[in-house]
C-alpha cells in the first residue's frame, strides 16, 4: 500500500496555521477539530508542523505563558516528507527512525494531504 491510498481513504484536508499565531489560538484549532497535529504554512509553504508534544514542552519549560508564544517559537521546523507513490513501509521505517507520529505529503513543494501512524496501523 503506497500514501495515495491512505489519502483516498482518508482524505486530504489538512488543518493549517501561520506561525505568527499563538500558542494558545493553536490549542483552540487542535481541540476544537479534535486533532493532534497541525501544520504550519506561511506564504503557501510548509514551515513546520506543531504537535501535542511540543505544546506539552513549552508549557514545561515556561509555564502557562508559553500560550502567549508564537507558534514559530514552538514547532517543530525540521520536517520530514514523503510523496504520494511512498509505500508504508518507507512511512513506518521513517517514523520509527525519526520518533515522529505525523508526516507531510507533498507534491511540487506543495502541500497536498498529511499521514498520521494510525493510519495504517489499524
Amino acid at each position: 500500500m503506497n500514501v495515495e491510498v491512505i489519502l483516498k481513504s482518508k482524505g486530504a484536508d489538512v488543518e493549517t496555521i501561520s506561525s505568527d499565531m499563538t500558542l494558545a489560538q493553536a490549542v483552540s484549532i487542535l481541540n476544537t477539530r479534535k486533532i493532534g497535529a497541525v501544520v504550519v504554512v506561511d506564504a503557501g509553504r510548509v514551515r513546520g508542523i506543531l504537535s501535542e508534544r511540543d505544546i506539552i514542552k513549552a508549557i514545561g519549560a515556561a509555564g502557562a505563558e508559553a500560550l502567549d508564544h508564537p507558534v514559530a517559537q514552538v514547532m517543530t521546523s525540521n520536517v520530514i516528507t514523503c510523496e504520494r507513490t511512498d509505500t508504508v513501509d518507507q512511512l513506518m521505517d521513517a517514523m520509527k527512525g525519526g520518533r515522529f507520529r505525523h508526516i507531510h505529503v507533498v507534491e511540487n513543494d506543495a502541500l497536498v494531504g498529511i499521514v498520521s501512524i494510525g493510519a495504517f496501523l489499524n
